[in-house]
């Protein structure tokens, strides 16, 4: 039985950087035993239908094949349905009646250890403000993210983990979409 899931890759046609166009990435994701392949946006999203056996197989394959094909590494990070409906719903600053441009999530390869989340400056790009919740951590960016060292390597670095990041309108399009494709 097949479910559905979105991915996330980090890193792709952002500033003229690593171009992946997006129906050569959907024909890996189908190289990579996916089915009903749909993209959204240039920045590397992609809703698909895999067998809970093939998506474990998921990241590792359209990274080799992105690599393999383009000459890139990027990485990709996968959320199901359950999970992305459970983004939207744990999201602190939206609770707190924030601005939603300036809310984004960073979504992470695996959860990070509680000591490695204690040892985060709170205070390291006031007025900007996260919270580490599992896999994500929700950003509020009022300086927008290029005014912000709330980075992907930064918490990379002190978290030993692997993030992209997304901003609010795009994760409740995601939602939408995977909810549509279910």
């Amino acid at each position: 039985m097949s479910s559905v899931y979105v991915a996330m890759l980090r890193g792709i046609n952002v500033g003229g950087h690593n171009k992946v166009p997006m129906k050569d990435l959907a024909a890996m994701f189908c190289d990579a035993r996916c089915d009903k392949v749909q993209t959204y946006i240039q920045s590397g999203n992609v809703i698909f239908h895999a067998s809970p056996a093939a998506s474990a197989k998921v990241p590792g394959a359209v990274t080799a094949l992105i690599e393999q094909r383009l000459g890139l590494r990027v990485p990709v990070i996968l959320r199901t349905l359950e999970q992305m409906t459970a983004v939207a719903a744990n999201n602190p600053f939206l609770a707190a009646g924030a601005p939603l441009e300036y809310q984004h999530v960073m979504f992470l390869t695996n959860v990070p250890t509680r000591q490695a989340i204690d040892l985060l400056d709170p205070q390291r790009s006031p007025p900007g403000q996260f919270q580490v919740r599992g896999q994500e951590i929700y950003l509020w960016l009022p300086n927008r993210v290029a005014g912000s060292k709330l980075t992907n390597a930064y918490f990379d670095s002190r978290l030993s983990t692997t993030s992209t990041q997304r901003n609010w309108q795009t994760v409740t399009k995601l939602l939408a979409l995977m909810r549509g494709a279910a």
